[in-house]
């Protein structure tokens, strides 16, 4: 009964929101921008953004001409690259200003460090003078990097002051607080971090506690140019919320909140999923038709010439398949297994390698393992097959070629899944960026070449 209601409520809810969406566009239409604004109000920012995106030009053109005035900087902040810079190049420059007063200063680097530099200098200049010297000072340091990610508004405590004194300090500072922080980050005199405290335990503990006393144990700092994606990777593996940024000298610059690392592995995610497709990972459901078609035509390419060398190992063999015509009828079965074991095996392989769970210290146990998984799985197919083609044929010999074929690919299908992409992030190479293409070229080679093979030397 609770799960009907809660279906119920879904669809109700869905239903409300696709009639608040037509409503908007109505609007729209109407150039009503009284009601537009009201109904805009009424939706969280991100999906404001979402709504943006996914509208036409025209009619986004239209929205920002009635409403763009009432802009948020958080919408700003939410929209795709692609869409984010035409939004901004059509919108007046004291409504940018006044969008971005309310953002972080980590917030504002994300919006302007992808802007073609006309764009970027508008915003820059859109913004006060102690903004503009920090939001300069993070875009000086390496793209995806640490540097790039923190925020600079931190609150800190010197480390021998009392839980008292910094929950004073913190009251009578208000106005120079960030929006959200979860630690007081303490510092020695030479502004270097040496410990963090839980605003949980500021608030529980005495108010004669010293700070250093309550610190957590979990503090760790991470080196300015650090790789996001390896602070993303730390805040996964240490359940951290919030992780100081420091210069070569320890000294505290910024500090980089769960919000934005969280934001740091869903992009490593996403990119991975597209790069094992093939797909540019610049690619966005707003680009046009020719945007996408030139993204997406390197690795089409790619995939043509792989799939020439595979149909140049059939050729070898044209005398056999011009002989026994069952073995055109079964040589995509062969491809097909092949294909899937290997896309198995890699995404179980990309993946660990993205956690860190598949180091050189277990590669070749999980090799082994791999190796054993396409045996197994080509015996138990290497059985059904040579009874389908013995139902299907009725020829032994044929039955013993595709069941055979079977071992010999998925088995190889397992090892290229794990090696490929190992190999490649030995190279220095991301492994999601080409490995599908490979691995799928070498269970194709492999797969015909042993089919094929075995029947030229037992059916000829």
């Amino acid at each position: 009964m609770t799960e009907e209601l809660a279906e119920k409520a879904g669809r109700d809810e869905d239903a409300l929101r696709r009639e608040h969406i037509r409503e908007i566009l109505l609007a729209i239409n109407r150039g009503d921008s009284a009601t537009l604004g009201r109904l805009l109000d009424q939706l969280h920012p991100a999906d404001v953004a979402d709504l943006m995106e996914q509208v036409g030009d025209k009619t986004r053109q239209l929205l920002l001409r009635f409403w763009g005035r009432d802009i948020d900087g958080e919408i700003l902040s939410e929209l795709d690259e692609g869409v984010r810079a035409e939004v901004i190049a059509l919108l007046p420059e004291e409504v940018l200003s006044e969008a971005m007063l309310d953002l972080e200063s980590d917030d504002i680097v994300d919006l302007v460090e992808d802007l073609e530099d006309e764009q970027k200098d508008a915003l820059l200049d859109a913004l006060p003078a102690s903004e503009r010297v920090a939001v300069e000072a993070a875009l000086r340091y390496p793209e995806g990097s640490a540097g790039r990610l923190m925020q600079r508004e931190v609150v800190r405590a010197p480390e021998h002051w009392t839980v008292g004194e910094a929950i004073d300090f913190v009251r009578t500072n208000t106005e120079n607080l960030p929006e959200q922080f979860y630690h007081v980050i303490l510092v020695d005199p030479k502004m270097r971090a040496t410990g963090y405290v839980t605003l949980g335990k500021l608030m529980s503990m005495p108010r004669s506690k010293p700070l250093r006393e309550v610190s957590e144990h979990s503090f760790r700092t991470v080196p300015v140019d650090l790789d996001e994606g390896e602070v993303a990777y730390m805040f996964n593996q240490y359940h951290l919320i919030s992780l100081p940024v420091v210069d070569a000298e320890e000294r505290l610059l910024g500090v980089i909140t769960i919000d934005d690392a969280m934001i740091v592995l869903d992009e490593e995610h996403e990119e991975d999923i597209l790069l094992l497709a093939g797909v540019n990972e610049e690619s966005s459901l707003s680009d046009s038709a020719l945007e996408t078609m030139k993204l997406r035509l390197p690795w089409l390419g790619v995939n043509l010439a792989t799939a020439i060398l595979a149909s140049l190992v059939i050729a070898l063999f044209e005398d056999v398949i011009g002989r026994v015509v069952a073995l055109a009828v079964l040589m995509p079965i062969v491809a097909s297994m092949g294909g899937n074991a290997g896309t198995q095996s890699l995404t179980v392989a990309v993946r660990a390698i993205a956690t860190k769970d598949l180091t050189g210290s277990n590669v070749w146990r999980v090799v082994r393992r791999e190796l054993l998984v396409g045996l197994l799985n080509g015996l138990a197919f290497a059985v059904t097959m040579g009874l389908v083609a013995q139902v299907w044929f009725g020829s032994a010999q044929i039955s013993a070629v595709i069941a055979f074929a079977m071992v010999v690919n998925l088995a190889v299908a397992a090892l290229a899944g794990i090696l490929v992409p190992v190999t490649m992030e030995k190279l220095g190479v991301d492994p999601a960026l080409a490995s599908g293409t490979f691995v799928t070229t070498v269970t194709d080679v492999v797969g015909f070449f042993a089919f094929l093979g075995v029947a030229s030397a037992v059916l000829l």
